[in-house]
């Protein structure tokens, strides 16, 4: 969901224009490279210092971390030119949330997710050629893996292009994650709690079919969550930047701590994926943030939660990645009674702008955005998100202080 009113074909001008120029805004490339040092250091002292990680996976890690390096500069060159076409196709907004004002009236480019889902793909094809051989264990899923999300993005933009019913958008996800399941060949168990055991009599239950039945749930959550926790400049992009950088400190953590190949290598994975996702993800937030030169579309938030799930999920730490999305969660169920049709629900469920102040108000719907709203009192937008994105990344410490205290005792 974008912050957005459609643009119509009765605006485009007869003869498009021909300029190389860029028509929108200089990214804010320098502002949110500063702010991912916050992430980066962390993650740099965890690989390179404070855990010993074998060489050849750290060789892997470093590979991909390059290509993702290289992915930045291309999205970052790609957006702009990606502005022009999809505005000489008509496939412009206006910002809802700058109504009344002269920013709310500027023709926005809208579905720039499909330029950072085309680098993600095409880095992750590349990467490979240096890590998977034909006889790889793993080539099998990581390229099922990458046919979910090729599948997710060309129906996001589908979406963005035909702007199909809410309760359709609810089904896509499941459509794009059957490739993950058909060629899902990974473990099907659940270790048993610790406290459970002495009742239950057994450490590790097989769930077989229902355990492929959670992954496809898990995978419509959150592609679908990431859409309805929307409505900000930078807020889709933003939460998916802390969600994605949580993961990756949490998969080096485990690698780390391990012993076992298999269990590294399932980490590793999640890394390969992930590290494509933020610094693409980072490129498309230098031009998304506030105010915003470009709308990234339902290609975009339906692409980033597809690829979370499926790192999550071919990861093994699908508990984990739910508590990370534990501010999508709370969206989630406060969007239930509307998204059900229980409580009648509009076309855009956001705040009231006011022109004059420049400041949001939060209306009755069930979003999270409202609530913070009502709770915290009329904000900027900008402000807004920012403090939405503190709460995604307070929920995100709050799961690795759970994982530290229940280590040992939970499981």
């Amino acid at each position: 969901m974008a912050v957005r009113k459609r643009g119509t074909s009765e605006a485009a001008p007869a003869n498009p224009p021909t300029t190389t120029d860029s028509p929108i805004a200089p990214s804010k490339v320098g502002q949110i490279l500063r702010v991912s040092l916050i992430f980066f250091v962390p993650y740099l002292y965890l690989i390179f210092s404070h855990y010993k990680i074998d060489s050849d996976l750290k060789r892997s890690i470093l590979i991909n971390a390059i290509l993702s390096s290289a992915g930045f500069v291309v999205t970052l060159t790609m957006i702009p030119v990606a502005s022009r076409y999809v505005l000489r196709r008509n496939l412009f907004g206006y910002d809802i949330n700058k109504k009344g004002t002269h920013q709310g009236s500027v023709k926005v480019p809208e579905t720039l997710g499909i330029a950072v889902g085309i680098v993600f793909l095409v880095l992750a094809i590349l990467f490979q050629y240096f890590n998977f051989t034909s006889d790889s264990n793993w080539l099998v899923e990581y390229n099922a893996a990458l046919a979910s999300i090729c599948f997710m993005m060309l129906l996001g933009f589908v979406d963005d292009v035909l702007d199909v019913p809410w309760r359709v958008k609810l089904l896509l996800p499941s459509i794009a994650a059957l490739p993950l399941l058909m060629a899902y060949a990974g473990h099907t168990t659940i270790i048993i709690p610790k406290p459970l055991v002495p009742y239950l009599g057994f450490e590790v239950l097989d769930l077989g079919w229902i355990y492929k039945l959670y992954m496809w749930l898990l995978a419509i959550f959150c592609t679908n969550s990431i859409n309805i926790h929307a409505g900000l400049n930078g807020l889709e992009v933003g939460q998916t930047v802390v969600i994605s950088s949580a993961i990756l400190i949490h998969n080096v953590m485990q690698i780390g701590v391990s012993s076992d190949p298999e269990y590294k290598q399932a980490h590793a994975f999640s890394i390969y994926l992930v590290q494509p996702l933020l610094a693409t993800s980072l490129a498309l937030l230098s031009y998304n943030w506030y105010p915003s030169s470009v709308f990234v579309g339902d290609t975009y938030t339906y692409f980033a939660g597809m690829t979370m799930a499926v790192a999550g999920i071919l990861g093994h730490f699908s508990e984990t990645l739910l508590i990370f999305f534990l501010p999508q969660v709370l969206n989630f169920l406060l969007s239930l009674p509307q998204l059900s049709g229980y409580i009648p629900c509009p076309r855009h469920r956001l705040p009231r702008f006011d022109p004059q102040t420049g400041l949001l108000t939060g209306t009755n719907d069930g979003t999270l955005v409202n609530l913070f709203l009502r709770q915290f009192g009329r904000r900027s937008e900008k402000s807004l998100c920012i403090l939405l994105l503190i709460f995604q990344a307070i929920c995100c410490c709050f799961c690795f202080m759970l994982r530290w205290f229940l280590t040992g005792w939970y499981k």
